[in-house]
């Protein structure tokens, strides 16, 4: 069965499944003979039949033969129980950044328990639908994946399950939280039953040992199970080697005689052996005596081998970049990464040949390098770490970064797939064959982690600004960069990016204007990204037309706009002080509180929920339901304390709707219907002072963390900022479109939240706050340009005149005629500009219509009424403007 709801393929990071044939494959088959003994071993009978014990942990050295094991033991579980219970799965691995987190493991045991049991996705969709794909991605997903698991498995609904883990060793990023999953739900749920497999690491022995009732399967000390098992393994090989390279009797018997007695019962080590067996045609014996015992002393020689090769110097470098990525990377990737001689190699296909001189640390499954196993990797970084990374690991990854932006910046361009329809969604997009993004793929997504993991040290210089690699690329191809992450789907990875890149810059304290080239380009994708996301093209539309006039990547990339205008009146300057949006509450918002560590904001709303967000996304990461009415007001709890009341403060004339304390507890505001603010002295109970400066009654106030300005929220729809020591107020924040119900400051005070009845939470820059320009329209019902006269703009109760350099006025009190209908349009959710029923141009949310009849047209100019109460002025190039693109 196959499944192809969004929030399913979301999850899905791997198929497990998929992952189990790519091991058996590379690993020569799954030979039952190999795993068969553990089926009458001792704990795992006892592991299989008694309730009391959950969980079975296999553990031993690399090479032992624990993931076919368990390849075997998921066979057997499934032979044994089929359709009477539940089987899900994940095989960790060290090498690849994808798989080698504990949020990956969580995400595969979800996605094959979701996929084989459809009627648990609720409890994946009750978050999703909110949150979307960060919610397996942001700083939370451990959490909500974690609440997301423990729902599925507590579900009265699911059968029998078993859950099966590979690797906990190659888990590198949150074991620590995964081993304490692991332990607390073995612990709780019989109907649950584990199955893990690790080294012998003294971090996952000690959490371990606590859960198991059952002593761990320790394949040293099943030394006779595994010998035998690994006879098998050798009968096996040996077999396919004497029927394809057509052994005589005396040479089969020679190859068994050697390997049986060398193996020191290593399953790695007899595939490796063998593998190198089927490139030998003559000599076998003496050639097979050059393998010396042991994992260890197998590497060595292999390194050996690539040392005296006639490409040693090439080999080297595939290996140091292989051990150096952060996931495995395809052929056509490596192409990107590595100088390969311009006259004797043909790309792709000297690359696999090289490979194979690597054969005993890399293999090449499905176009795709990937190392033979983790010990491999661990060696080169132990044992030959000065020959293939002679000059350390920074200078590699400072290595891999400046060539993977060189190749960005030979390769990516405008329409890179040739899409030419500015609104054509990804889902509506074929793949072109070949892909022109096939080798710098790896090279979009990871080239700041490269680049950050170059100076971890401060090995290096960062020169690499000063020759202007970064800066160059912000002006030039950080456009095409986006097109090429939408396409890739990785537009949260480019977020994390620019947000990478700021702190790095900041930190090592480089040219101002490179920083706000990179701070530009932060705000430009963060603010553009659901247009980004909707269609690869809209990045040069858009995001170019209502960016603000100043700003970086705007200038920089002018000539690639579109040649469309939006009248500059409707247009910021510099990016507004509202640093983002956060919509999805269904009703008024009324309380919002920031955590303390200001890393996430909560918001309460009348639809009964409250929300936590995540504010450098913009992403809902999970929503809190359950009350049966409207929430008013949130706080985040910590450090809780005991009080009394001590006093009675009184001088409001009207109702009192919010109160705060002073951060340092000497003075208390207070808010009221009357139209002020209040601040009091808690020790005489005196009102200090008096704020006065709203035309309606103030909603919500609060205190900087410093106690230096003090923010206050009124349903005349704007937040005002005091100095509390003079009352006089320092600046306004207009741009709401509804009474502003709550105000929060952000711990550190560079940042100010605001919720309202518009259904919106504003993030605003209090430093730069400034009035958002409208027409003095409290609400437009309906809008026409003038047919005579493209000067004037009709509404339903008045004419505008918005030729006129100064503020718009009205003229007139005209009413107006019904629309005229041209090629232009509104998609029916009025989020796009529409040409001849294309979509054209992406509308951000502040600038859509509050109804289709919001749209006048004339010619090539289209007038919004949007829902803000502003009005914008569009002018396209000719009548069709699909085709001046």
């Amino acid at each position: 069965m196959l499944l192809r709801i969004p929030h399913v393929q979301d999850l899905h990071v791997t198929n497990p499944v998929d992952d189990k044939e790519r091991i058996e494959d590379t690993k020569g088959g799954l030979l039952k003979d190999s795993y068969r003994w553990i089926l009458d071993n001792k704990e795992f009978k006892q592991w299989q039949d008694s309730e009391r014990n959950r969980l079975l942990w296999i553990r031993g050295d690399p090479g032992k033969g624990k993931t076919m094991l368990l390849c075997g033991v998921i066979d057997e579980l499934t032979r044994l129980y089929g359709d009477n219970a539940s089987i899900s799965f994940f095989f960790c691995q060290a090498t690849d950044m994808r798989i080698n987190s504990a949020t990956s493991v969580l995400r595969g045991l979800i996605y094959l328990l979701v996929k084989n049991h459809p009627s648990l996705l609720h409890h994946v969709r009750s978050r999703y639908d909110y949150a979307g794909k960060t919610l397996f991605e942001d700083v939370n997903a451990w959490n909500a994946l974690s609440t997301i698991f423990r729902d599925i498995l507590n579900n009265p609904t699911l059968q029998m399950t078993y859950l099966v883990i590979d690797g906990l060793d190659e888990c590198t990023d949150g074991l620590c939280f995964l081993l304490d999953l692991i332990v607390q739900e073995s612990s709780v749920n019989p109907q649950i039953k584990w199955v893990v497999s690790s080294r012998n690491w003294l971090e996952i022995t000690e959490r371990l040992d606590i859960a198991t009732q059952l002593a761990p399967i320790s394949l040293e000390l099943n030394e006779a199970s595994v010998s035998e098992a690994v006879n098998q393994f050798i009968q096996h090989k040996v077999y396919e080697l004497a029927k394809a390279r057509r052994y005589s009797d005396k040479t089969r018997d020679s190859v068994h005689s050697y390997l049986s007695s060398n193996s020191q019962d290593t399953f790695l080590w007899v595939a490796l052996v063998c593998q190198n067996l089927e490139k030998i045609r003559t000599n076998v014996i003496k050639k097979l005596k050059s393998f010396p015992p042991g994992l260890e002393a197998l590497y060595g020689r292999m390194i050996g081998q690539v040392r005296e090769s006639e490409d040693a110097e090439l080999c080297k470098e595939i290996l140091a970049i292989m051990s150096t990525i952060f996931r495995p990377i395809t052929l056509h990737e490596l192409t990107s990464l590595i100088e390969l001689p311009d006259d004797d190699y043909d790309d792709v296909v000297s690359l696999e040949e090289i490979i194979a001189i690597c054969g005993s640390f890399l293999t090449v499954r499905g176009h795709t390098i990937v190392f033979v196993h983790q010990s491999a990797k661990e060696f080169l970084l132990k044992e030959a770490l000065s020959e293939i990374l002679p000059r350390g690991i920074e200078a590699e990854h400072d290595m891999i970064f400046r060539r993977s932006l060189d190749f960005i910046f030979k390769t990516l361009q405008r329409d890179i797939w040739n899409i030419k329809l500015p609104g054509l969604h990804m889902k509506d997009i074929c793949k072109p064959s070949p892909n022109p993004l096939a080798v710098v793929e790896y090279s979009c997504v990871y080239w700041m982690d490269h680049l950050e993991a170059s100076l971890l040290n401060g090995a290096c210089e960062l020169g690499v600004y000063n020759r202007g690699r970064v800066d160059t690329f912000l002006q030039h191809k950080f456009l095409h960069w986006l097109e090429a992450l939408r396409i890739l789907g990785s537009v949260l990875d480019g977020i994390q990016v620019m947000q990478k890149l700021e702190i790095l810059i900041e930190k090592r304290k480089e040219s101002v204007m490179l920083l706000n080239r990179a701070r530009d380009a932060s705000r430009f994708i963060r603010y553009h990204k659901t247009a980004i996301e909707s269609s690869p093209l809209q990045v040069y539309c858009s995001p170019l037309i209502f960016s603000p006039l100043k700003s970086l990547a705007r200038i920089s990339f002018q000539d690639e706009r579109a040649d469309w205008v939006l009248n500059h009146p409707v247009v910021e300057e510099n990016w507004s002080p509202c640093l983002q949006t956060l919509e999805g509450h269904k009703d008024a918002v009324w309380s919002i509180s920031w955590s303390p560590d200001g890393r996430r904001l909560a918001s309460a709303s009348f639809d009964k929920t409250v929300r936590i967000w995540d504010p450098a996304t913009g992403q809902s990461i999970s929503t809190l339901d359950g009350h049966s009415e409207g929430v008013t007001s949130i706080a985040w709890i910590w450090d809780p304390a005991t009080g009394q009341s001590i006093s009675t403060l009184e001088g409001h004339s009207e109702g009192v709707t919010s109160i705060a304390w002073s951060p340092d507890g000497s003075r208390l505001a207070s808010a009221s219907i009357d139209r002020t603010v209040r601040i009091w002295d808690t020790a005489t109970g005196q009102s200090v002072s008096a704020l006065d400066g709203h035309s309606e009654g103030v909603t919500s106030i609060a205190w900087s963390p410093d106690g230096s300005r003090l923010a206050s929220a009124s349903g005349d729809k704007i937040v005002r900022i005091w100095d509390p020591a003079t009352g006089q107020s320092i600046s306004t924040l207009d741009g709401h479109s509804s009474s502003v119900t709550s105000i929060a400051w952000s711990p550190d005070g560079s940042g100010l939240a605001s919720a309202s009845y518009d259904k919106t939470v504003r993030i605003w820059d209090p430093t730069a706050g400034q009035s958002v320009s409208n027409l003095p329209i409290s609400f437009v019902d309906s809008l026409q340009f003038d047919n005579d006269d493209i000067n004037l703009l009709h509404t339903k109760n008045r004419t505008y005149d918005i030729g006129s350099k100064g503020p718009m006025t009205p003229v007139s009190d005209d009413f107006i005629s019904p629309l005229k209908q041209y090629v232009y349009g509104l998609s029916q959710e009025r989020s796009w500009i529409t040409c001849n029923g294309l979509k054209l141009l992406w509308l951000p949310s502040e600038y859509r219509p509050s109804s289709s009849n919001n749209v006048a047209r004339y010619a090539n100019r289209l007038a919004i009424g949007c829902s803000s109460g502003r009005v914008i002025f569009l002018v396209l190039s000719e009548r069709n403007p699909i085709s001046s693109l």
